[in-house]
């Protein structure tokens, strides 16, 4: 199962603000990692991607300049290539945040597509129809069950007397 977050620069509810949603997958994304900066400016996020560009370029200066060995500059691109791969979708996340899209629902599914039809039903206030309905009504259902009683020893426990 994969982790998807939805943003949305309006109410629930609104149909029409769906045509500019964007879901973005949690984890790490291949895209980044092969095609580095790349990928950055295909997602429209240009100073992310003019700062990859920037450390890129830094990394590869710097391992020319220390005479470093083939393999620990070949290492060195690979590390900063995962590290890349690693923050993408972060970076995405934060960009749309910052430009008024904050995440405003957090989905699980095997693929992006359930996920847009699970998210963008949320957001309707729908129940979704398919194979995953039962599953997805259950876990709405049950996700959350109110205040609980503590449990242990806290300061504030319930005194018997």
């Amino acid at each position: 199962m994969k982790t998807y977050t939805l943003h949305v620069a309006a109410a629930p509810g609104d149909a029409g603000t769906l045509e500019r949603a964007v879901l973005v997958k949690d984890g790490f994304s291949w895209g980044a990692f092969v095609f580095s900066f790349f990928w950055f400016f295909a997602h429209r996020l240009w100073i992310a991607g003019l700062i990859v560009l920037v450390a890129a370029a830094a990394l590869g200066v710097s391992v020319q300049l220390l005479r470093v060995g083939a393999g620990a500059g070949v290492s060195a691109a690979f590390l900063f290539a995962v590290l890349v791969g690693l923050e993408a979708n972060s970076l995405r996340r934060w960009t749309l945040a910052r430009s008024g899209r904050p995440a405003v629902d957090v989905v699980r599914s095997c693929d992006r597509e359930e996920a847009e039809t699970k998210a963008f039903a949320r957001w309707l206030g729908e129940a979704p129809s398919g194979p995953a309905a039962p599953a997805w009504r259950a876990a709405a259902q049950t996700a959350y069950r109110g205040p609980e009683p503590v449990i242990g020893l806290f300061p504030e426990a319930e005194r018997t007397r």
